[in-house]
């Protein structure tokens, strides 16, 4: 009799061989802890299909999603599932110690809680060279407590969910929304229960330079002007709320004052010179955007690069 996995990982893929590879050593090496799960890795047309990586470990099963975005290839993995629980990590993450024990765990152990988000901690490179992106980023860029609090969704780079709970809410949207925002608002507006799970942690590794990063916010920025609009948000409004992300840092020094991820005065300026910078950078392309460029436009853009440009 064939054993069924109490636990399905989905990892959807893009361009990331070697990254790939490290993500799915670090959930080999959970096997140790003798709980059955299965990995489906789902590759979104990568220039070439990452079946070497997937081929080096042992229940690896590969799947292919045209339609481009992580969110439809993270769906794609889920339908597939043959656990009752799924969990989706990211093709650049490394799942920490217990990753896997955790979530059955406490699944089993919370019968009334249906989604858990868990913590994302950036990958540090423990050299002396520490840059300000890296200070900034382990402390302000995944506040999942704050995603789950305030914002009542999980970020899908660490998030797991009963299987039927996850088919009766649907699946992820694509590229023109922020797809895991999306789903988590619907999930909780059914009545789902979403926990915060700090316990369950994955690392991923921080961008690489300042444009890296000012590209994420590109993106992340024009499916905010999106979701204001949807809201009844008119130009002034927005306006205004350029104009606090402006002045923001102000306030949020003291959260790199109390932070306990980064030490040292060192990290701590290097953090808030960056924090001042993304800000004044955000605060800049919030205010051009109503004006210049189709904001569905932007957000519908797969590449990048190219993202950045069109906001320009």
């Amino acid at each position: 009799m064939v054993e069924l996995p109490r636990l399905t990982i989905v990892i959807p893929h893009l361009n990331e061989p070697e990254d790939l590879g490290r993500c799915l050593q670090s959930l080999d090496v959970q096997r140790r802890d003798l709980i059955p799960f299965e990995v489906v890795v789902v590759d979104n047309g990568s220039s070439q299909s990452p079946c070497t990586v997937c081929s080096s470990f042992q229940n690896i099963r590969l799947e292919h999603e045209s339609t481009p975005g992580p969110g439809p290839a993270r769906s794609r993995g889920a339908i597939l599932a043959r656990a009752g629980i799924v969990a989706f990590i990211d093709a650049d993450c490394i799942a920490d110690t217990g990753w896997v024990r955790g979530i059955v765990e406490y699944f089993d152990r919370n019968m009334d809680v249906d989604i858990i988000a868990g913590d994302i901690a950036i990958l540090r490179n423990g050299g002396c060279g520490v840059s300000a992106v890296e200070v900034y980023e382990s402390v302000f860029s995944y506040r999942v407590h704050l995603f789950v609090e305030r914002d009542h969704y999980a970020a899908t780079g660490n998030m797991a969910v009963r299987t039927e709970v996850f088919r009766k809410v649907g699946p992820f949207g694509g590229i023109t929304i922020a797809e895991d925002r999306d789903w988590g608002r619907r999930a909780t507006a059914m009545g789902f229960r979403l926990s915060y799970v700090p316990e369950i942690r994955i690392f991923t590794p921080p961008c690489k330079t300042f444009d890296e990063l000012t590209r994420r916010w590109d993106r992340a920025i024009a499916h905010d002007f999106q979701d204001f609009h949807l809201k009844g948000g008119g130009t002034l409004r927005w306006a205004l709320r350029s104009a606090f992300v402006a002045v923001s840092p102000v306030i949020s020094i003291q959260e790199i004052i109390q932070s306990n991820v980064i030490s040292g005065l060192q990290e701590r300026f290097l953090a808030f010179s960056c924090l001042v910078r993304i800000r004044l950078y955000r605060a800049r392309r919030m205010l051009a955007l109503p004006f210049r460029r189709n904001p569905q436009a932007l957000a519908t853009s797969w590449n990048r690069q190219q993202l950045g440009d069109d906001l320009k």
